[in-house]
């Protein structure tokens, strides 16, 4: 059955791609000595949800909000899909998600920090670590995407890191109302 208007907010976003052809020439920037990155070599659903929950609040992550569990899981299971955990003090301070499943491309589906870790210095190391580890798979190039409901800088980061921006589709996201989501105040609405 179809939602009606009254279970959805209409939310108009412009998504841009970007790939990267090359992997990076520059030295990689290293972690700081107080965080480390950890592979979810069997993420949980619950766990996922969490990381992804709670990065993505602020910048109107829904769509995997509304999978059920056995799709999560099932994608979870996948070996071409891997979580890597940004950690800090011994809690998750981020998490990035890598899509292999693609001949051509290793596709950053999900990056980002936990709201308390923004600002923290660690943002450019932990994306150049997620740039290292999707070119060690060995495909011909890296892929990510950005919307303008995420963090403004997520754009400009990405392409500081080396990647080039392709297109910029205009987009209009039908955002379950009971998700609880708020649309992000930047996004002026």
């Amino acid at each position: 059955m179809a939602a009606t208007m009254n279970e959805i907010e209409e939310v108009t976003v412009d998504v841009t791609f970007l790939r990267m052809d090359t992997p990076p020439s520059d030295p990689s920037r290293p972690l700081p000595p107080d965080v480390r990155v950890e592979q979810a070599r069997h993420c949980s659903v619950p766990f996922y949800r969490y990381l992804y929950d709670t990065v993505g609040e602020p910048w109107l992550w829904w769509m995997r909000r509304t999978a059920t569990d056995a799709e999560l899981s099932a994608l979870l299971s996948m070996p071409a899909v891997s979580i890597h955990v940004l950690m800090k003090d011994g809690e998750p301070a981020g998490f990035y998600e890598l899509d292999r499943r693609y001949p051509h491309a290793v596709n950053l589906a999900y990056f980002g920090l936990m709201p308390w870790a923004i600002g923290t210095g660690v943002g450019r190391a932990f994306l150049r670590h997620a740039v290292d580890t999707a070119w060690a798979a060995g495909k011909p190039a890296v892929t990510v995407n950005t919307c303008t409901a995420d963090h403004p800088r997520a754009l400009p980061s990405y392409v500081a890191a080396g990647f080039q921006r392709l297109r910029t589709v205009r987009e209009v996201w039908p955002v379950p109302r009971r998700l609880g989501l708020r649309v992000p105040p930047h996004l002026g609405r």
